[in-house]
């Protein structure tokens, strides 16, 4: 199966522990967010234009931090026009972004980004909620689909 997130490809980094059952692939944590994402995942001001097609929109930040959980690394953002970062992973070597199918066909640049912390991103509350949501989802999610383990 192919993918459409950045760095897709190489994204074969193992998960830092067990937490969640079956996400052992940045791919397969994709798949499992894809039945999660939603509009109230999705970051406030761009509500209005989330939908099932664009799913990746404004999910950056609470995907990034979910992503370093499971698979450690860092998280680095790529500064955007309006002043706001465009999170993503790098584990290692390894560069990937879950989240990049928002923009398109617009091409960002992953390199010499500024290092993202949660505690300056979490420092918002609403943000600590959505992510703490989509953590609790997946958290479900797996747990059901692997239940008979």
């Amino acid at each position: 199966m192919s993918y459409n997130f950045y760095g897709w490809e190489n994204a074969l980094v193992p998960p830092v522990n067990n937490d969640f059952k079956g996400i052992d692939t940045p791919q397969k944590l994709y798949d499992a967010l894809a039945e999660i994402w939603c509009e109230y995942t999705c970051a406030p001001r761009l509500r209005f234009k989330w939908s099932k097609e664009n799913m990746t929109l404004g999910q950056c930040a609470v995907t990034a931090f979910l992503a370093q959980d499971i698979f450690g690394g860092k998280v680095y953002g790529v500064l955007r026009p309006k002043g706001n970062y465009h999170c993503y992973n790098v584990v290692g070597d390894v560069v990937f972004d879950l989240t990049s199918e928002q923009f398109g066909d617009e091409i960002l640049d992953y390199t010499d980004n500024p290092e993202q912390f949660r505690e300056v991103h979490f420092s918002k509350a609403e943000k600590r909620e959505r992510y703490e949501y989509l953590k609790a989802k997946l958290k479900e999610f797996t747990e059901m689909n692997h239940e008979h383990e």
